[in-house]
């Protein structure tokens, strides 16, 4: 799978406080990446780096295979603060306004609303829309001009469970539609249901990132490689206790049940004539990380 953005070894610091530690981790096209944390992870601040609104004090990104950041921009839409529209004006006005801002012609405005189910009230004032039809309008902007990635920053935020729903069901139809999404929460359950991939962010550290399946799996998870990876796969697939096999490049991802530890691993390798060149266990149990995100 192609990769749409590589952050490498991100840190930034307000003060004494460092907001980012180094992180690292690929977004690949076509996905919907779920950026998890509690509030103070610095999800926000990782978002607003990688829209060049912030400036890292260390570490590099880059999108689209190394494109200049400036023309990465034209083919990202984002939506990083709370909704700001003209009250007194209807959606249609407003979204000439953020078109006239973004440099781009008014014809878009009907297909961004009908995709974001707000064309018959296209010339309603926006004080008279709900929380979540607000929320919409303000990804019917991010829209303008048929961006290839989308970067959301919390928007279920403050919703209503029917309004949490809505902003769920357009978010998979846009990835549907060919859209790439990255989005911050700190919900697990909408991560759960939304995304394919997560990186998961506590007080700037990434404690882990991957596929939502493997990540957020209630199995441990052991990452091991061998010169063999053929005959390696199938030596631990005959092992108890494993109950998938995912292959990265030159890595395995064991996804195991309690009774297989990384000692069992490298034992039953070594028996089968393996040496493990490499064995990491990379996950607790999601009950686990969940108290270690949270604190509670």
């Amino acid at each position: 799978m192609d990769t749409i953005l590589s952050i490498n070894s991100i840190s930034k610091s307000y003060g004494p406080i460092q907001a980012l530690k180094g992180v690292s981790f690929d977004v690949p096209k076509g996905s919907v990446f779920g950026v998890l944390g509690p509030n103070g992870s610095g999800k926000t601040t990782l978002l607003g780096i990688l829209l060049d609104v912030l400036n890292a004090n260390a570490g590099t990104y880059t999108w689209l295979n190394n494109i200049p950041h400036y023309v990465a921009r034209k083919q990202i839409g984002s939506l990083l603060e709370t909704p700001n529209f003209y009250h007194y004006m209807s959606a249609w006005d407003n979204l000439q306004i953020n078109a006239a801002i973004k440099g781009l012609t008014y014809d878009d405005r009907e297909r961004v609303l009908k995709i974001t189910g707000l064309w018959e009230r296209k010339d309603s004032a926006f004080k008279t829309y709900s929380l979540g039809m607000k929320q919409r309008l303000a990804i019917a902007s991010a829209l303008l001009g048929d961006p290839d990635i989308l970067v959301f920053d919390e928007p279920t935020n403050g919703l209503d469970p029917v309004g949490i729903a809505e902003i769920r069901e357009l978010i998979i139809e846009l990835n549907k539609g060919g859209k790439t999404i990255i989005m911050a929460s700190h919900l697990l359950d909408e991560v759960e249901k939304v995304c394919t991939h997560v990186a998961i962010l506590k007080k700037g550290d990434l404690l882990v990132s991957g596929e939502v399946d493997l990540v957020l799996s209630s199995e441990d998870l052991i990452e091991i490689s061998a010169n063999d990876i053929d005959h390696l796969k199938n030596i631990v697939l005959s092992l108890n206790g494993v109950s998938d096999i995912k292959q990265s490049g030159k890595y395995l991802t064991l996804l195991c049940t309690d009774e297989v530890s990384t000692l069992s691993v490298n034992e039953h390798c070594n028996k089968n004539g393996i040496t493990l060149s490499h064995l990491v266990l990379k996950k607790k149990s999601l009950e686990t990380k969940f108290i270690e995100l949270t604190g509670k």
